[in-house]
């Protein structure tokens, strides 16, 4: 990626205020889309907790971004609905009505994505063409671009694992698949994003990369098992903490019923969850590190402030966590986790973004 340096150079060129102006546009533009990839995300989260996925089960990239347009529209889309297994072996008898409510949650989905990558492509064609983008920069925004279209692709591939007989949800993995494919779109914009607006990095600072992305990455890598969990509807169970099935772990027979054993990693309710418990607690342990030695290697610098409030947010997450599971996963609890989540993401992001050297 091209550096700080040569990516303000390039965007602020010579031209004092108007290249800060042009500095602020762009920063507002990715900024922005990282806020609707943020809704989305949320969408998508009540989208799956409402059991709506698979309610439209096509993929027309243009013309499905209309809604049924006549009540015979609606009855076609039902009745397509009702060839597949979930209508089948769940939701039989849903009215016309029911399947509007989780077909509107589905569309919205689908519409907020084609949003977005007209938010992200039109806006990127207007600043190439006017010279404010070009380069390894212009690749870097490319490249967002092309993993942003792929993202579509990964949730019909996802969809369609719905679609196959007997299952009635969405395959798992391939959930976890579309929600890491939509933060890493979002950890890149916010990296992006951050890095055009350039502040001094004392040594200090420095020396706290190597924390800032152990917690990146350790956020990034409870997001995946928290879409396992998601997947398997592992919420649902041992809900109670901070024991797990009466004990500190499960027994080894609940936990690993599955033969081959690495299944059981990907398709076991109880160590699915398990693994999402382990995942908080190293999460925990590396913030709070983090935050005390942000408080010693670097005292009252922007840095430890910043990972003292990347910890406050682990913790609050943590605890919104606990009363999710405790509450047996109500719509809006889960909401706010996974929202919380991404918020933590983008924390995490933009504080390791700034103790990348500048120059």
């Amino acid at each position: 990626m091209a550096s700080v340096a040569e990516i303000n150079g390039t965007v602020r060129g010579t031209d004092g205020a108007a290249g800060d102006a042009r500095l602020r546009a762009l920063r507002l533009w990715l900024f922005s889309v990282a806020g609707l990839v943020f809704v989305m995300i949320l969408v998508g989260g009540a989208t799956r907790l409402t059991d709506s996925g698979l309610s439209i089960t096509e993929w027309k990239p243009v013309t499905g971004a209309l809604l049924p347009f006549s009540e015979a529209a609606w009855l076609a889309e039902f009745e397509k609905y009702k060839q597949i297994p979930q209508y089948q072996l769940l939701n039989q008898g849903m009215s016309l009505a029911e399947f509007k409510q989780i077909y509107l949650w589905e569309w919205g989905h689908r519409f907020l994505g084609r949003l977005i990558g007209a938010a992200y492509l039109l806006p990127l064609i207007v600043f190439a063409a006017k010279g404010w983008v070009r380069g390894r920069f212009l690749a870097v925004l490319l490249g967002i671009g092309v993993l942003g279209g792929l993202q579509g692709a990964i949730g019909w591939i996802m969809v369609a694992s719905g679609l196959k007989p007997g299952m009635t949800a969405v395959a798992p993995v391939k959930l976890m698949a579309h929600l890491m494919a939509a933060s890493a779109i979002f950890v890149a914009l916010i990296w992006v994003a951050v890095g055009l607006k350039p502040r001094p990095v004392q040594a200090s600072e420095r020396r706290l990369a190597f924390g800032a992305s152990l917690v990146l990455i350790l956020v990034l890598a409870q997001i995946a098992l928290g879409a396992l969990v998601a997947g398997l509807d592992a919420g649902l169970a041992f809900n109670t903490w901070p024991l797990m099935d009466g004990g500190v772990t499960p027994q080894l027979d609940t936990l690993l019923p599955i033969r081959p054993l690495w299944l059981n990693f990907i398709e076991s309710i109880a160590a699915v969850q398990f693994n999402h418990r382990l995942g908080a607690y190293v999460l925990l342990a590396a913030a709070l590190w983090h935050a005390h030695q942000a408080r010693g290697m670097a005292p009252g610098t922007p840095a430890a402030r910043r990972a003292v409030v990347l910890a406050g947010l682990v913790v609050v997450q943590a605890i919104i966590g606990v009363v999710t599971l405790l509450l047996v996963v109500p719509v809006w609890a889960g909401l706010l986790h996974q929202g919380f989540a991404m918020m933590l993401l983008g924390h995490a992001t933009a504080h390791r973004r700034f103790l990348v050297r500048q120059a």
